[in-house]
């Protein structure tokens, strides 16, 4: 049971007492029931929200392409049969049955076009079918790149087009096997697009399954996708999922999924800027240079440098989705700073998560207290009508949120005036369009 309340795991200062290790995971599951008919998440204040698309399978992750099309992963886990070994192992069978995630995965992307701009997909196709458990996408150009869980691949795109019937073509493998305990594997293009930067999440919680099973993960990765070939950027990322430039300075920042096992109260998730070559501790220490004594043999070496992150997002919040906000589309504060899905926790009493959040911006860093952007995911009775995934802004400005369990993705927008877009899709071509749909994601 946790004996912080869930802000003090918040900020630039969370609080961080003393480890509370047990054997067996706290299990507190929100079984996915679903959404009741006609109902829908709670909208801050000013905010409305509708669904843009439902009846989908799966919604994990969006993008959104510069003629204003809607691209959704509708994607799982895929096999893993060493990942279920052990009582532990069967926990987390059970909690992923329990939630919603045990489900096949539709291995597809599919495109979500509102033509007449009103808020509401009106049309829905499949762009490419087959995939391998796909997460993150991203256009540059006529190239458009699929991150599965065990390769990037690379299609030819022309604008306009519903259906990619060309096979793609391999870039490079991504770690993955028997094992693949953290599967999803997301993306994003430099703004020059000459480099991808890939995440890569960890193969276990805290290396139980041996640092030999742990090369080349808990890492992002920049990836030449001409050569076909790598580079560890960034380090000690338990597992990094959102993946967002900052507007102003143009740093890399992303949103990462910390250990388990540490108590309720412990180890916040967390926001942060991704430096070249930077490390974060993953297994050695937690949340900068706090030692997890679990793991064996001890780093003190690569513990003295590990960096602190800048924002604590709460502990077992499993925020995931990550967009900047830079748009006159959104009132202040929501004009500068970022929105982020905290998909929930499982093995935390209370809950915490099942929200969007948005954390405001000054000068390229977070400054004050998270503000609700939606909510109401959870019944009354601890159920979860849905859980909120991948975050994008569309180019109107709206917010789209992938619901997982209520397979729907959202549209949240500000019922404040501003002098922001209105309506109609993105008269942008050629290379604007690209630098827009890089900064978009």
């Amino acid at each position: 049971m946790a004996q912080l309340p869930i802000p003090a795991g918040v900020g630039t200062h969370p609080q961080l007492p003393p480890p509370n290790p047990t054997l067996i995971p706290t299990m507190n599951i929100a079984k996915a029931v679903g959404w009741p008919k006609n109902e829908k998440p709670l909208a801050a204040p000013g905010m409305t929200v509708n669904a843009f698309a439902d009846g989908l399978d799966h919604p994990r992750w969006l993008t959104v392409l510069p003629n204003g099309d809607v691209l959704v992963a509708e994607t799982n886990a895929p096999s893993r049969p060493k990942d279920g070994q052990g009582i532990k192992g069967w926990i987390m069978s059970r909690v992923m049955n329990e939630t919603g995630a045990g489900v096949p995965s539709a291995n597809r992307i599919t495109l979500l076009r509102d033509a007449d701009g009103d808020g509401v997909a009106e049309t829905r196709s499949v762009l490419i079918e087959g995939l391998n458990s796909p997460f993150g996408m991203a256009l540059v150009g006529s190239d458009f790149y699929v991150a599965n869980t065990d390769a990037v691949v690379r299609f030819p795109y022309t604008e306009g087009e519903i259906r990619i019937a060309q096979p793609g073509t391999k870039v490079l493998d991504l770690p993955a096997g028997p094992i693949n305990h953290h599967w999803t594997k997301n993306l994003i293009a430099s703004r020059d697009g000459t480099r991808l930067y890939v995440t890569v999440g960890s193969n276990s919680n805290v290396a139980e399954n041996g640092i030999d099973q742990e090369v080349g993960r808990a890492a992002i990765w920049e990836v030449d996708p001409k050569l076909g070939s790598y580079r560890v950027y960034a380090s000690g990322l338990r597992n990094p999922n959102g993946l967002a430039w900052e507007p102003d300075g143009g740093a890399l920042w992303t949103v990462v999924n910390e250990r388990d096992e540490l108590g309720s109260d412990l180890v916040p998730d967390y926001l942060t800027s991704v430096p070249d070559g930077s490390f974060f501790g993953w297994p050695y220490s937690y949340y900068g240079q706090h030692p997890d004594e679990r793991v064996q043999p001890q780093r003190p070496d690569l513990v003295a440098k590990a960096r602190v992150p800048d924002y604590a997002l709460g502990a077992h919040t499993a925020s995931l989705g990550l967009v900047f906000s830079k748009s006159r589309a959104w009132p202040t504060p929501f004009d500068n700073g970022v929105f982020i899905g905290q998909h929930g926790s499982w093995n935390r009493k209370p809950r915490s998560g099942y929200r969007v959040i948005f954390v405001p911006f000054s000068a390229g860093k977070p400054l004050g207290d998270p503000i609700d952007v939606l909510t109401g995911f959870l019944s009354t009775d601890g159920e979860a009508f849905g859980r909120p995934v991948g975050v994008v802004l569309d180019t109107q400005g709206g917010l789209l949120v992938a619901d997982d369990v209520g397979n729907v993705v959202w549209r949240v927008t500000s019922s404040v005036k501003t002098s922001g877009p209105k309506s109609g899709r993105n008269p942008l071509t050629g290379k604007q369009q690209t630098l827009l749909a890089a900064n978009l994601n």
